[in-house]
């Protein structure tokens, strides 16, 4: 197996995927590579506890391998993707888990329809130094969307794994459940500084008519969507939670803004759907 980005979730993975007895090889610029293969991959984790485990890494893909999870942001996913030559995935899976719903389609450009399977994964996970991960979340879940013959073996390998997987024919469905509650968590959060308790505070009505525009937009796209649940959801969250994206503009790195808030409005102008105030937040973050 291989993992392209070994950061806060693709190291978690990758460390589970080893200690759970499978040949990992993770890909990651030559610093990383050696620190890896040097001193493993540490894990602290609130559900599975502390513990190192070993990996292979290099600066590229070299042999074939049945599974290769690409966990890098979409920021670096052009320049990423030259470490996974196609030949080494033409007969495994590759399986990207990033934020968004547009990168399928780029997969699937390189390394052929019949390769790429949609997936979705929910984890607070971060790298707080070179092999060294911090695992916040008392879950680890990931959501397939492929046919269920093809991806059972790939779901009960991440499920030996403890990583709890869910596999689903209908990939709209699979990639708007988990995107119309990011979008409007990150660009929220990111835009007025605040935690996600804040936000639902603070900025309650806003947040309501952003995840309604969310479930508008999934609703054109083909995919089911309640925004009563998605609010529901956010006040069950932890009210010290930042987003992601917020994480990255503290600390000055580049902003999935295309990639979350841009594929947003590229889908609502593409269906028809009105969306003011998601407009307008994406323009303040430009």
């Amino acid at each position: 197996m291989a993992v392209l980005g070994p950061g806060g979730v693709g190291g978690l993975l990758a460390a589970l995927l080893s200690r759970a007895g499978h040949r990992v090889i993770c890909l990651a610029g030559e610093t990383t590579a050696d620190d890896l293969r040097r001193d493993g991959i540490r894990v602290r984790s609130a559900q599975f506890g502390e513990f190192t485990a070993h990996v292979e890494a290099d600066t590229e893909l070299r042999e074939p391998v049945d599974l290769c999870l690409v966990t890098v942001k979409h920021t670096h996913l052009a320049a990423a993707l030259e470490r996974v030559p196609p030949a080494m995935t033409a007969n495994g899976v590759v399986v990207p888990l990033l934020n968004g719903i547009e990168h399928p389609a780029e997969l699937r450009r390189r390394f052929g329809a019949q390769c790429v399977a949609a997936g979705v994964v929910r984890v607070e996970s971060t790298r707080v130094a070179p092999g060294s991960v911090e695992h916040g979340s008392p879950f680890t879940d990931i959501d397939l969307a492929g046919p269920p013959d093809r991806l059972a073996a790939l779901a009960d390998v991440l499920g030996s794994a403890g990583v709890k997987t869910r596999v689903s024919e209908d990939e709209p469905a699979v990639l708007w459940a988990k995107f119309a509650f990011l979008a409007p968590f990150a660009l929220l959060t990111t835009r007025y500084e605040l935690t996600i308790g804040e936000v639902r505070t603070e900025r309650r009505e806003e947040l309501t008519a952003l995840v309604e525009e969310a479930a508008a937009v999934a609703r054109a796209c083909g995919a089911p969507a309640d925004p009563a649940r998605t609010l529901a959801q956010y006040d069950a969250f932890p009210a010290e939670a930042k987003s992601s994206m917020q994480r990255d503009a503290e600390a000055g790195r580049p902003l999935e803004l295309d990639a979350i808030g841009g594929a947003l409005l590229r889908s609502a102008a593409r269906h028809g759907v009105p969306v003011p105030l998601a407009t307008r937040l994406v323009g303040e973050l430009t």
